[in-house]
């Protein structure tokens, strides 16, 4: 590899901590210098900090030479290969043919043209230059290994001769020199740099292994490239880099992987442009290290989409258990436990990695857009992920984002429609972006500690330990969850400065929509969430922006209005929950100390309506359920009024939040109904 990494370092380039004492990174200036960088607010180990997001970009960690994008070739200086069914004539030196295959000895341009029914282009360079191999209509099929493979190179650039069309076939099975070594493993299989250009079209089919593989770099500028492979589509060991192109794949393993894991600074993938359709057995893009997307368009199914997704035990609805935590990158170890009178056996299986983009190091998304149906995560870092922009379509079998330590949303729209967990991370952070969560369990999650995955039966169970000093916060954006199990969760503390949140659910009683362990200090934004009142909570009474908690007797049906305005009829709050709730918590600026309001449930609004909440227009025919004054942060209601009887429910679950007024017997008592299972995690 040839100078290819900017500043030497890619395992840090997420995250350029400006100040933050609990930070370990040993990243010096020189490592960000180049990139431009976002200041927001976070907490890493239980220290709040201001942390710069470093907009790391491809072209921050490589460079592509001049002649990755040359094309230009003539006649009078190139060698011609014509392929001739099982035999091959060279027209020009560094070049010799025999018994049906071609050895290239020097550097230099070769043009290859015709059908090779049965044979194989050798690249064997001993000195150092350029090889361009031109494919100007060219087929290769060799049943027994590669067709074309480059032993030995200093640097191969494969050009794909515009209007042309190109294959190269391999056959199930290879015949290798000795049984010490298993090379070449691809159709297409390079020891050193490995540059594809042009605009024609290659079609690879792969039927014994790897379609692409360089075992150093491997950088695709632009073309149409079509590959089918018996296990990974694209691969290269020390990066993989894609400028532009039209790339399809099909792969029996993961779709495109970079695969270096003893050197922290390879491994990498990073992706300018181009359009992506990869359905992968396994992973869609995966790296050992780190993933840097600035644009493109995406389109991945692995795993055979979420519809082939393990069954999780929040995925039944009532007791599910809202939990988040780390999940290995390459596989999950499940846990069979087989109880009978006498003994309990416990036995150890691997499960398929099957997440769309993922990353053993950090994933920075700037832009592109993607439609992801994974089997699991659809993202997934072991480290840390920064979304600036981008548009995402997500339907996860698991996690729709997950992250290991920092997951940080700065802009762009996110559209979860299935997951079992939304948004899942160490630490989360919300500065923009529009972010919509349905989740079978919890919608935004924050945990800390190892991942465990139990099975019990045909059903798995992610379990997880709370550290107590994580945090989610948010500064900006505009946020929706539905979630069956708890709608904000943090193993640890909330804060919000602004930014919208809008929640609903979950409908049962072991779960709540805001649920923490430690504080919920609200300073700015707008907050409502609606859900069931057995395990409720409201932001604290630390917070400096007013909060108004309201528990109805019976439960009520999705879509009644909730309705709340001040003492000269001004609209505070006008919304409709998606589904059936017993308490709503409503955090606004437009609530003041000392102020008068009106809480009423039913009627019509003819206001603009979006995620169930309504804006301007009139509200109309609604019943009021009770009126009250604002003296303290947060404010506890049932239909009676303003009630009294403190709580201060410590433990997990209960979270200590809001030690104002709770309502006699209501909401937030740490306790579950009789008969409601579950865990207040």
């Amino acid at each position: 590899m040839k100078n290819l990494i900017k500043n030497g370092k890619i395992g840090l380039v997420l995250l350029c901590i400006a100040v933050i004492s609990a930070c370990s990174s040993n990243t010096t200036a020189s490592d960000t210098s180049s990139a431009a960088a976002t200041a927001i607010t976070t907490t890493q180990n239980g220290t709040t900090s201001n942390v710069q997001l470093a907009s790391i970009k491809l072209a921050d960690l490589v460079t592509f030479d001049e002649e990755d994008s040359t094309t230009e070739w003539s006649a009078d200086n190139s060698t011609a290969i014509a392929l001739n069914g099982t035999s091959v004539v060279v027209d020009g030196s560094g070049a010799t043919a025999k018994d049906g295959s071609v050895t290239i000895t020097a550097a230099g341009t070769y043009v290859l043209s015709g059908t090779l029914s049965e044979g194989q282009v050798v690249v064997d360079v001993q000195d150092e230059g350029t090889v361009r191999l031109v494919l100007n209509g060219a087929e290769l099929h060799d049943s027994n290994s590669a067709p074309i493979y480059i032993k030995e190179a200093d640097k191969t650039i494969i050009t794909l001769q515009e209007g042309t069309e190109n294959s190269v076939t391999d056959g199930p099975t290879y015949v290798f020199a000795d049984d010490s070594t298993d090379e070449p493993s691809a159709a297409i299989f390079s020891k050193s740099d490995l540059t594809i250009n042009g605009t024609g079209k290659l079609t690879v089919t792969a039927n014994y292994n790897d379609g692409i593989s360089s075992k150093d770099d491997l950088k695709i500028m632009s073309g149409t490239i079509e590959v089918q492979a018996a296990d990974d589509g694209i691969v290269g060991k020390d990066l993989v880099a894609v400028q532009d192109g039209k790339l399809t794949i099909n792969a029996g393993g993961d779709g495109i992987k970079s695969t270096n894991d003893e050197d922290t600074s390879k491994g990498f993938i990073a992706i300018a442009a181009g359009t992506f359709d990869i359905t992968a057995v396994n992973d869609g893009i995966q790296a050992e290290t780190s993933v840097v997307i600035d644009g493109g368009t995406y389109t991945l199914v692995t795993g055979g989409g979420h519809v082939n997704a393990d069954v999780k035990m929040g995925d039944q609805g009532p007791g599910g258990m809202g939990m988040g935590g780390n999940k290995n990158p390459e596989s999950s170890a499940v846990t069979t436990t087989t109880e009978t009178t006498e003994t309990t056996a416990t036995t150890e299986t691997e499960s398929t990695s099957t997440k769309g983009l993922k990353a053993g190091g950090d994933i920075t998304v700037n832009g592109g857009s993607f439609t992801i149906d994974s089997a699991d995560d659809a993202v997934h870092s072991n480290s840390n992920v920064s979304i600036t922009a981008g548009d995402f379509k997500v339907t996860a079998g698991d996690d729709g984002i997950h992250a290991d330590a920092l997951l940080a949303i700065i802009g762009g729209t996110i559209d979860i429609t299935k997951s079992y967990e939304g948004i899942e991370g160490g630490n989360i952070t919300i500065a923009g972006g529009e972010i919509h969560v349905v989740a079978s369990d919890d919608g935004v999650n924050v945990s800390g500690g190892n991942d465990e995955t139990s099975t019990t039966g045909t059903q798995t169970q992610d379990q997880f330990t709370s550290s107590g000093s994580n945090m989610l916060t948010i500064s900006g954006g505009y946020l929706t969850v539905d979630s069956t199990g708890d709608g904000l969760d943090s193993n640890g503390s909330i804060t919000m400065t602004g930014g919208t949140v809008i929640a609903n659910g979950p409908t049962n009683s072991g779960n709540g929509t805001l649920d923490y362990d430690g504080t919920f200090v609200m300073s700015g934004g707008f907050l409502v969430a609606a859900g069931s009142s057995g395990m409720a909570q409201a932001p604290g009474e630390e917070s400096s922006q007013f909060s108004v908690s309201m528990t109805f007797t019976e439960t009520q049906q999705a879509g009644t209005m909730v309705h709340l305005e001040d003492s000269e009829g001004n609209n505070i709050l006008t919304f409709a929950p998606s589904k059936t709730y017993q308490t709503v918590v409503i955090n606004s600026p437009d609530l003041q100390e000392g102020g008068s309001y009106t809480l009423y449930t039913g009627g019509t609004s003819t206001g603009s309506e979006a995620s169930g909440l309504y804006t301007d227009g009139e509200y109309a025919g609604g019943t009021k359920v009770v009126a009250f004054d604002i003296s303290s942060s947060v404010t506890y209601l049932n239909e009676s009024g303003v009630t009294t009887g403190g709580n201060t429910m410590g433990g997990p679950g209960g979270g200590g939040g809001g030690r104002g007024t709770r309502p006699e017997g209501g909401a937030g008592q740490g306790t579950m109904p009789d008969g409601e299972g579950g865990s207040p995690m």
